[in-house]
């Protein structure tokens, strides 16, 4: 189990991207868009570096529902893998059957 910590930080980076995302967009757009001029450009860059870097979609880490565990996430569930065998083996997930032959 993920500690505490790391699932608060983790919520914590994606209210901030949410918060941030539309200033994001816009900067990003005005920063690459060729019809501008190289100063205007350039401006765009240093204001979307001033921005806190927690605020970047990217620093956002997929988390198991249940247990905060960072690897072998399935999106599709919002689990982690022994999350998802685990509830699938007691058939708590519907749609999802063990596979026999």
């Amino acid at each position: 189990m993920a500690r505490l910590a790391m699932r608060v930080k983790d919520q914590k980076k994606t209210a901030l991207a949410a918060k941030y995302r539309a200033k994001r967009v816009e900067l990003r757009a005005r920063s690459v868009d060729m019809k501008l001029s190289d100063e205007e450009r350039q401006e765009a860059r240093t204001k979307l570096n001033k921005l806190p870097k927690n605020s970047a979609p990217a620093r956002i880490r997929n988390r198991c529902a249940n247990t905060g565990r960072a690897r072998g996430y399935l999106g599709k569930f919002g689990l982690c893998r022994n999350e998802f065998r685990r509830l699938a083996n007691f058939g708590q997930i519907p749609g999802v059957t063990k596979a026999s032959w």
